[in-house]
Protein backbone atom coordinates (compact mmCIF):
# COMPACT_ATOMS: atom_id res chain seq x y z
CA UNK A 1 0.00 0.00 0.00
CA UNK A 2 1.54 3.48 -0.87
CA UNK A 3 1.50 5.93 1.38
CA UNK A 4 -1.49 8.41 2.03
CA UNK A 5 -1.16 11.63 0.66
CA UNK A 6 -2.95 14.55 2.56
CA UNK A 7 -4.25 18.14 1.07
CA UNK A 8 -1.52 20.80 1.49
CA UNK A 9 -1.35 23.07 4.32
CA UNK A 10 -4.32 26.03 4.64
CA UNK A 11 -6.94 24.18 1.94
CA UNK A 12 -9.81 22.21 2.35
CA UNK A 13 -12.03 19.68 0.53
CA UNK A 14 -15.60 20.39 -0.18
CA UNK A 15 -16.95 16.86 0.42
CA UNK A 16 -19.66 15.29 -1.08
CA UNK A 17 -21.92 15.23 2.36
CA UNK A 18 -21.18 19.01 2.37
CA UNK A 19 -21.37 20.27 -1.27
CA UNK A 20 -24.87 21.04 -1.51
CA UNK A 21 -24.37 23.95 1.17
CA UNK A 22 -22.43 25.33 -1.56
CA UNK A 23 -24.86 25.34 -3.95
CA UNK A 24 -27.54 26.68 -1.77
CA UNK A 25 -24.98 29.92 -1.42
CA UNK A 26 -23.81 30.15 -4.51
CA UNK A 27 -27.17 30.39 -5.60
CA UNK A 28 -28.01 32.34 -3.30
CA UNK A 29 -25.90 34.99 -3.92
CA UNK A 30 -26.05 34.80 -8.03
CA UNK A 31 -29.80 35.15 -7.49
CA UNK A 32 -28.56 38.11 -5.47
CA UNK A 33 -26.29 39.71 -7.53
CA UNK A 34 -29.37 39.06 -10.75
CA UNK A 35 -31.69 40.80 -9.12
CA UNK A 36 -29.10 44.25 -8.22
CA UNK A 37 -28.40 43.94 -12.26
CA UNK A 38 -24.76 42.35 -11.98
CA UNK A 39 -23.62 39.41 -14.32
CA UNK A 40 -21.21 36.72 -14.23
CA UNK A 41 -17.24 37.61 -15.07
CA UNK A 42 -14.48 34.72 -15.07
CA UNK A 43 -10.91 35.39 -14.98
CA UNK A 44 -7.64 33.05 -14.96
CA UNK A 45 -6.15 31.68 -11.58
CA UNK A 46 -3.22 33.33 -12.31
CA UNK A 47 -2.00 36.63 -13.78
CA UNK A 48 1.04 38.72 -14.21
CA UNK A 49 2.95 39.71 -10.85
CA UNK A 50 3.15 43.31 -12.19
CA UNK A 51 -1.11 43.62 -12.19
CA UNK A 52 -1.15 42.45 -8.49
CA UNK A 53 1.66 44.96 -7.62
CA UNK A 54 0.09 47.70 -9.27
CA UNK A 55 -3.46 47.03 -8.79
CA UNK A 56 -3.13 45.77 -4.62
CA UNK A 57 -0.36 48.53 -3.92
CA UNK A 58 2.82 47.18 -2.19
CA UNK A 59 2.28 48.91 1.39
CA UNK A 60 0.23 45.96 2.11
CA UNK A 61 0.31 42.71 3.65
CA UNK A 62 -0.96 40.55 0.80
CA UNK A 63 2.04 41.29 -1.42
CA UNK A 64 4.82 42.35 1.15
CA UNK A 65 3.83 38.76 3.09
CA UNK A 66 1.29 36.65 1.28
CA UNK A 67 1.37 36.36 -2.53
CA UNK A 68 2.14 32.84 -4.50
CA UNK A 69 4.64 33.86 -6.84
CA UNK A 70 6.75 32.22 -9.43
CA UNK A 71 7.97 32.25 -12.88
CA UNK A 72 7.05 30.01 -15.05
CA UNK A 73 8.65 27.89 -17.96
CA UNK A 74 8.95 31.21 -19.91
CA UNK A 75 10.92 33.25 -17.54
CA UNK A 76 7.60 35.13 -16.70
CA UNK A 77 6.97 36.23 -13.11
CA UNK A 78 3.46 34.88 -12.57
CA UNK A 79 1.41 35.04 -9.08
CA UNK A 80 -1.86 33.10 -8.12
CA UNK A 81 -4.72 35.63 -7.47
CA UNK A 82 -4.86 36.72 -4.34
CA UNK A 83 -7.99 39.21 -4.81
CA UNK A 84 -10.28 39.17 -7.47
CA UNK A 85 -11.11 43.53 -8.22
CA UNK A 86 -7.60 44.22 -10.10
CA UNK A 87 -8.12 41.08 -12.60
CA UNK A 88 -11.99 42.24 -12.71
CA UNK A 89 -10.35 45.57 -13.97
CA UNK A 90 -7.55 43.85 -16.02
CA UNK A 91 -10.60 41.83 -17.52
CA UNK A 92 -12.78 44.85 -18.51
CA UNK A 93 -10.05 46.92 -20.17
CA UNK A 94 -8.50 43.91 -22.10
CA UNK A 95 -11.80 42.93 -23.13
CA UNK A 96 -13.35 46.24 -24.60
CA UNK A 97 -16.15 46.00 -21.57
CA UNK A 98 -16.03 49.56 -21.79
CA UNK A 99 -18.76 49.24 -24.79
CA UNK A 100 -21.33 47.94 -22.59
CA UNK A 101 -22.07 51.63 -21.09
CA UNK A 102 -22.04 51.95 -17.55
CA UNK A 103 -22.36 51.17 -14.72
CA UNK A 104 -20.49 48.23 -15.46
CA UNK A 105 -21.91 45.80 -13.12
CA UNK A 106 -20.13 42.57 -13.00
CA UNK A 107 -19.77 39.94 -10.39
CA UNK A 108 -17.35 36.33 -9.82
CA UNK A 109 -17.29 33.35 -7.67
CA UNK A 110 -13.41 32.40 -7.74
CA UNK A 111 -10.48 30.41 -5.12
CA UNK A 112 -8.07 33.31 -4.49
CA UNK A 113 -4.57 32.55 -3.17
CA UNK A 114 -3.05 33.47 -0.15
CA UNK A 115 -0.16 32.35 1.70
CA UNK A 116 -0.46 33.08 5.37
CA UNK A 117 -1.03 31.39 8.45
CA UNK A 118 -3.63 29.13 8.21
CA UNK A 119 -6.50 29.24 10.99
CA UNK A 120 -10.38 28.98 11.71
CA UNK A 121 -11.91 30.89 8.52
CA UNK A 122 -8.24 32.04 7.09
CA UNK A 123 -7.37 29.26 4.54
CA UNK A 124 -4.37 29.68 1.74
CA UNK A 125 -6.97 28.93 -0.29
CA UNK A 126 -10.67 30.27 -0.20
CA UNK A 127 -13.56 31.12 -2.66
CA UNK A 128 -14.88 34.66 -2.77
CA UNK A 129 -17.76 36.16 -3.81
CA UNK A 130 -16.95 39.65 -5.47
CA UNK A 131 -19.13 42.46 -6.62
CA UNK A 132 -17.82 45.34 -9.18
CA UNK A 133 -19.28 48.56 -10.01
CA UNK A 134 -17.68 50.76 -12.73
CA UNK A 135 -18.63 54.00 -13.84
CA UNK A 136 -20.55 55.83 -11.43
CA UNK A 137 -18.93 58.62 -8.84
CA UNK A 138 -22.22 59.06 -7.10
CA UNK A 139 -22.46 57.80 -3.53
CA UNK A 140 -25.87 55.70 -4.39
CA UNK A 141 -24.04 53.11 -6.26
CA UNK A 142 -21.97 52.89 -3.09
CA UNK A 143 -25.22 52.23 -0.93
CA UNK A 144 -26.71 49.89 -3.87
CA UNK A 145 -23.58 47.85 -3.61
CA UNK A 146 -24.11 47.79 0.78
CA UNK A 147 -27.56 47.18 0.08
CA UNK A 148 -26.69 44.06 -2.15
CA UNK A 149 -24.14 42.52 0.67
CA UNK A 150 -27.40 43.27 3.09
CA UNK A 151 -29.48 41.50 0.80
CA UNK A 152 -27.44 38.42 0.71
CA UNK A 153 -26.99 38.17 4.62
CA UNK A 154 -30.65 38.48 5.09
CA UNK A 155 -31.16 35.94 2.71
CA UNK A 156 -28.82 34.01 4.70
CA UNK A 157 -30.00 34.47 7.92
CA UNK A 158 -26.82 36.05 9.13
CA UNK A 159 -26.68 38.57 12.11
CA UNK A 160 -24.32 41.14 11.07
CA UNK A 161 -23.68 44.82 12.16
CA UNK A 162 -22.47 47.37 9.20
CA UNK A 163 -19.65 49.49 9.81
CA UNK A 164 -18.50 52.45 7.79
CA UNK A 165 -16.20 54.98 6.90
CA UNK A 166 -14.78 57.24 4.79
CA UNK A 167 -10.91 58.08 4.28
CA UNK A 168 -10.94 60.49 1.82
CA UNK A 169 -9.26 60.95 -1.15
CA UNK A 170 -5.83 62.07 -3.00
CA UNK A 171 -7.02 65.81 -2.71
CA UNK A 172 -7.56 65.55 1.38
CA UNK A 173 -5.12 62.44 2.30
CA UNK A 174 -2.34 64.51 2.70
CA UNK A 175 -3.27 66.53 5.58
CA UNK A 176 -4.67 63.11 7.59
CA UNK A 177 -1.41 61.80 6.49
CA UNK A 178 0.75 64.70 8.18
CA UNK A 179 -2.01 64.66 11.56
CA UNK A 180 -1.71 60.72 11.89
CA UNK A 181 2.03 60.61 11.34
CA UNK A 182 2.81 63.35 13.70
CA UNK A 183 0.11 61.18 16.48
CA UNK A 184 2.20 58.03 15.46
CA UNK A 185 5.83 59.22 16.08
CA UNK A 186 4.03 60.55 19.67
CA UNK A 187 3.45 56.52 20.04
CA UNK A 188 6.61 54.63 18.02
CA UNK A 189 7.60 53.12 21.01
CA UNK A 190 4.56 50.82 21.07
CA UNK A 191 4.28 49.89 17.72
CA UNK A 192 5.12 46.74 15.84
CA UNK A 193 8.18 45.85 13.60
CA UNK A 194 5.57 45.79 10.37
CA UNK A 195 3.53 49.11 11.67
CA UNK A 196 6.92 50.96 11.70
CA UNK A 197 7.46 49.68 8.28
CA UNK A 198 3.98 50.92 7.41
CA UNK A 199 4.46 54.52 8.77
CA UNK A 200 6.69 54.49 5.81
CA UNK A 201 4.43 53.68 3.41
CA UNK A 202 1.21 53.99 4.18
CA UNK A 203 0.11 54.87 7.86
CA UNK A 204 -3.12 54.24 7.53
CA UNK A 205 -2.40 50.56 7.50
CA UNK A 206 -1.33 50.83 10.78
CA UNK A 207 -5.12 51.41 11.83
CA UNK A 208 -5.67 47.77 10.54
CA UNK A 209 -3.10 46.16 12.61
CA UNK A 210 -4.23 43.08 14.42
CA UNK A 211 -1.52 43.21 17.45
CA UNK A 212 -2.87 44.15 20.74
CA UNK A 213 -0.72 47.12 21.25
CA UNK A 214 -1.41 49.24 17.42
CA UNK A 215 -5.02 48.30 18.25
CA UNK A 216 -4.83 50.26 21.64
CA UNK A 217 -2.90 52.99 19.61
CA UNK A 218 -5.26 53.41 17.09
CA UNK A 219 -8.45 53.75 19.07
CA UNK A 220 -7.37 57.30 19.82
CA UNK A 221 -6.04 58.01 16.74
CA UNK A 222 -6.68 61.04 14.72
CA UNK A 223 -9.93 60.04 12.28
CA UNK A 224 -9.70 60.52 8.20
CA UNK A 225 -13.67 61.74 8.15
CA UNK A 226 -12.47 64.70 10.27
CA UNK A 227 -10.33 65.69 7.37
CA UNK A 228 -12.12 65.51 4.56
CA UNK A 229 -12.24 68.02 1.59
CA UNK A 230 -15.90 69.12 0.91
CA UNK A 231 -16.55 66.58 -2.04
CA UNK A 232 -15.46 63.96 0.26
CA UNK A 233 -17.47 65.23 2.82
CA UNK A 234 -20.76 65.63 0.64
CA UNK A 235 -20.15 62.05 -0.40
CA UNK A 236 -20.45 60.43 2.72
CA UNK A 237 -23.05 62.72 3.45
CA UNK A 238 -25.39 61.33 0.37
CA UNK A 239 -23.94 57.57 1.31
CA UNK A 240 -25.28 57.79 4.81
CA UNK A 241 -28.64 59.62 3.64
CA UNK A 242 -29.27 57.14 1.38
CA UNK A 243 -28.68 54.26 3.73
CA UNK A 244 -31.38 55.88 5.84
CA UNK A 245 -33.48 55.99 3.48
CA UNK A 246 -33.19 52.73 2.62
CA UNK A 247 -33.70 51.26 6.05
CA UNK A 248 -30.02 49.84 6.50
CA UNK A 249 -28.75 50.76 9.59
CA UNK A 250 -24.68 51.49 10.41
CA UNK A 251 -22.38 52.67 12.65
CA UNK A 252 -19.28 55.09 11.59
CA UNK A 253 -16.17 53.23 12.81
CA UNK A 254 -12.92 55.36 11.91
CA UNK A 255 -10.61 52.53 12.20
CA UNK A 256 -11.76 50.75 9.24
CA UNK A 257 -9.38 51.32 6.32
CA UNK A 258 -9.42 48.12 4.09
CA UNK A 259 -6.49 46.01 3.52
CA UNK A 260 -5.71 47.16 0.11
CA UNK A 261 -3.74 50.45 -1.36
CA UNK A 262 -6.28 50.92 -4.34
CA UNK A 263 -9.55 52.11 -1.93
CA UNK A 264 -10.61 56.01 -1.40
CA UNK A 265 -13.64 57.52 0.13
CA UNK A 266 -16.43 54.70 1.25
CA UNK A 267 -14.95 51.68 2.63
CA UNK A 268 -17.35 49.20 4.81
CA UNK A 269 -17.56 46.14 6.46
CA UNK A 270 -20.22 43.75 7.97
CA UNK A 271 -19.36 42.14 11.06
CA UNK A 272 -20.50 39.38 13.04
CA UNK A 273 -19.77 38.25 16.68
CA UNK A 274 -21.52 34.72 15.99
CA UNK A 275 -17.97 32.65 14.80
CA UNK A 276 -16.51 33.41 17.93
CA UNK A 277 -14.34 36.65 17.84
CA UNK A 278 -15.38 39.24 16.08
CA UNK A 279 -14.95 39.01 12.79
CA UNK A 280 -15.68 40.78 8.77
CA UNK A 281 -17.87 38.96 6.53
CA UNK A 282 -18.26 40.87 3.86
CA UNK A 283 -15.63 43.95 3.18
CA UNK A 284 -15.47 46.57 0.53
CA UNK A 285 -15.46 50.15 -0.89
CA UNK A 286 -14.83 52.71 -3.41
CA UNK A 287 -11.64 52.32 -5.54
CA UNK A 288 -11.85 55.74 -8.62
CA UNK A 289 -8.44 55.88 -9.64
CA UNK A 290 -7.76 51.61 -10.02
CA UNK A 291 -9.14 51.74 -13.57
CA UNK A 292 -6.52 54.45 -14.56
CA UNK A 293 -3.32 53.00 -13.09
CA UNK A 294 -4.20 49.80 -14.31
CA UNK A 295 -4.21 51.56 -17.90
CA UNK A 296 -7.62 52.19 -18.54
CA UNK A 297 -9.43 55.23 -18.78
CA UNK A 298 -10.69 57.60 -15.52
CA UNK A 299 -13.36 55.92 -14.20
CA UNK A 300 -14.67 55.63 -10.62
CA UNK A 301 -15.73 52.08 -8.87
CA UNK A 302 -17.14 50.54 -6.40
CA UNK A 303 -17.09 46.99 -4.81
CA UNK A 304 -16.90 44.62 -2.27
CA UNK A 305 -15.73 40.76 -1.41
CA UNK A 306 -16.62 38.22 1.10
CA UNK A 307 -15.39 34.36 1.61
CA UNK A 308 -18.02 31.68 1.13
CA UNK A 309 -16.34 29.95 3.92
CA UNK A 310 -17.27 32.34 6.29
CA UNK A 311 -20.84 32.97 5.01
CA UNK A 312 -21.32 29.34 5.50
CA UNK A 313 -20.12 29.08 8.67
CA UNK A 314 -21.28 32.36 9.61
CA UNK A 315 -25.21 30.98 8.19
CA UNK A 316 -24.61 27.58 10.74
CA UNK A 317 -23.55 29.82 13.43
CA UNK A 318 -26.42 31.97 13.22
CA UNK A 319 -28.62 29.02 12.92
CA UNK A 320 -29.83 29.42 9.76
CA UNK A 321 -31.42 26.12 8.14
CA UNK A 322 -30.09 25.08 4.98
CA UNK A 323 -32.19 23.06 2.54
CA UNK A 324 -30.99 18.76 2.85
CA UNK A 325 -28.83 17.49 0.29
CA UNK A 326 -30.68 15.81 -2.89
CA UNK A 327 -31.40 12.46 -2.66
CA UNK A 328 -32.52 10.22 -5.55
CA UNK A 329 -36.18 9.98 -6.02
CA UNK A 330 -36.03 6.59 -6.77
CA UNK A 331 -33.53 3.49 -6.26
CA UNK A 332 -34.17 0.25 -8.36
CA UNK A 333 -33.03 -2.81 -7.58
CA UNK A 334 -32.95 -6.16 -9.41
CA UNK A 335 -33.49 -9.60 -8.16
CA UNK A 336 -31.54 -11.20 -10.51
CA UNK A 337 -29.36 -10.36 -13.88
CA UNK A 338 -33.25 -10.02 -16.08
CA UNK A 339 -34.33 -7.62 -12.96
CA UNK A 340 -30.85 -5.82 -13.13
CA UNK A 341 -30.72 -4.96 -16.88
CA UNK A 342 -34.52 -3.67 -16.88
CA UNK A 343 -33.58 -1.90 -13.63
CA UNK A 344 -30.56 -0.31 -15.37
CA UNK A 345 -32.86 0.67 -18.76
CA UNK A 346 -35.30 1.99 -16.76
CA UNK A 347 -33.44 4.15 -14.45
CA UNK A 348 -31.48 5.29 -17.69
CA UNK A 349 -35.61 6.15 -19.10
CA UNK A 350 -36.14 8.08 -15.78
CA UNK A 351 -33.18 10.32 -15.89
CA UNK A 352 -34.40 11.28 -19.85
CA UNK A 353 -37.60 12.10 -18.02
CA UNK A 354 -35.99 14.68 -15.08
CA UNK A 355 -35.85 12.26 -12.16
CA UNK A 356 -33.09 11.70 -10.17
CA UNK A 357 -32.88 7.43 -10.70
CA UNK A 358 -30.18 4.67 -9.36
CA UNK A 359 -29.68 1.08 -9.90
CA UNK A 360 -26.82 -1.11 -8.30
CA UNK A 361 -23.76 -0.69 -10.54
CA UNK A 362 -21.56 -3.23 -8.07
CA UNK A 363 -22.77 -6.51 -8.39
CA UNK A 364 -24.23 -6.89 -5.08
CA UNK A 365 -27.49 -9.04 -4.36
CA UNK A 366 -30.66 -8.05 -3.38
CA UNK A 367 -30.31 -7.71 0.43
CA UNK A 368 -27.43 -5.51 -0.27
CA UNK A 369 -29.31 -3.31 -2.81
CA UNK A 370 -32.10 -2.80 -0.37
CA UNK A 371 -29.35 -1.57 2.16
CA UNK A 372 -27.78 0.94 -0.18
CA UNK A 373 -30.78 1.93 -1.20
CA UNK A 374 -31.59 2.80 2.65
CA UNK A 375 -28.59 4.73 2.85
CA UNK A 376 -28.50 6.93 0.03
CA UNK A 377 -32.26 8.32 1.01
CA UNK A 378 -34.05 7.36 -1.86
CA UNK A 379 -37.97 8.44 -1.92
CA UNK A 380 -38.74 5.51 -3.81
CA UNK A 381 -37.55 1.96 -4.44
CA UNK A 382 -38.38 -1.10 -5.99
CA UNK A 383 -37.76 -4.40 -6.64
CA UNK A 384 -37.56 -5.89 -9.83
CA UNK A 385 -37.51 -10.08 -10.21
CA UNK A 386 -38.87 -12.21 -12.48
CA UNK A 387 -42.19 -12.51 -10.62
CA UNK A 388 -42.59 -8.65 -11.53
CA UNK A 389 -41.58 -8.78 -14.88
CA UNK A 390 -44.01 -11.92 -15.67
CA UNK A 391 -46.74 -9.65 -14.00
CA UNK A 392 -45.52 -6.63 -15.43
CA UNK A 393 -46.29 -4.37 -12.35
CA UNK A 394 -43.48 -3.46 -9.26
CA UNK A 395 -44.51 -2.13 -5.94
CA UNK A 396 -42.93 1.43 -5.63
CA UNK A 397 -42.32 1.74 -2.02
CA UNK A 398 -42.05 5.23 -0.09
CA UNK A 399 -39.12 4.80 1.91
CA UNK A 400 -40.19 7.26 4.62
CA UNK A 401 -43.83 6.19 5.42
CA UNK A 402 -43.42 2.68 4.00
CA UNK A 403 -46.47 2.37 2.01
CA UNK A 404 -46.29 0.18 -1.01
CA UNK A 405 -47.88 1.12 -4.28
CA UNK A 406 -48.59 -1.41 -7.48
CA UNK A 407 -46.95 0.26 -10.72
CA UNK A 408 -47.03 -0.53 -14.44
CA UNK A 409 -42.96 -1.35 -15.14
CA UNK A 410 -42.65 1.71 -17.30
CA UNK A 411 -40.72 5.09 -16.93
CA UNK A 412 -43.98 6.73 -17.99
CA UNK A 413 -45.82 5.62 -15.07
CA UNK A 414 -42.86 5.15 -12.67
CA UNK A 415 -42.55 9.32 -13.57
CA UNK A 416 -46.29 9.46 -12.92
CA UNK A 417 -46.45 8.07 -9.52
CA UNK A 418 -43.08 10.25 -8.48
CA UNK A 419 -44.41 13.22 -9.41
CA UNK A 420 -47.82 12.47 -7.86
CA UNK A 421 -46.07 12.19 -4.14
CA UNK A 422 -44.48 15.25 -3.89
CA UNK A 423 -41.55 14.90 -5.88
Amino acid sequence: MGQKIQRPKGTADVTVRESHLWHFVEGTVRDAARRYGFREIRFPAFEHTELVLRGIGDTTDVVQKEMYTFEDKGGRSITLRPEGTASAVRAYIENGENQLGTPYKAYYIAPMFRYEQPQSLRLREHHQFGVECFGSPDAHADAEVIALGKHMMDRLGIKTELRINSIGCPKCRPKYYEALLAYLEKHRGGLCKTCLERMERNPMRVLDCKEDGCKKIAADAPRSIDYLCEECKTHFGVLRSTLDGMGIGYEIDSRIVRGLDYYTRSVFEFVSTDIGAQGTVLGGGRYDGLIEQLGGGSMPAVGFGCGLERLIAVAQACGFEFPPAPVPDIFLAGADEPGQALASRLTQELRGLGAAAEADVCGRGLKAQLKHADRTGARFSAVIGQSELDAGTLLLKDMRSGEQTPCAITADEIIKHIEGNGK
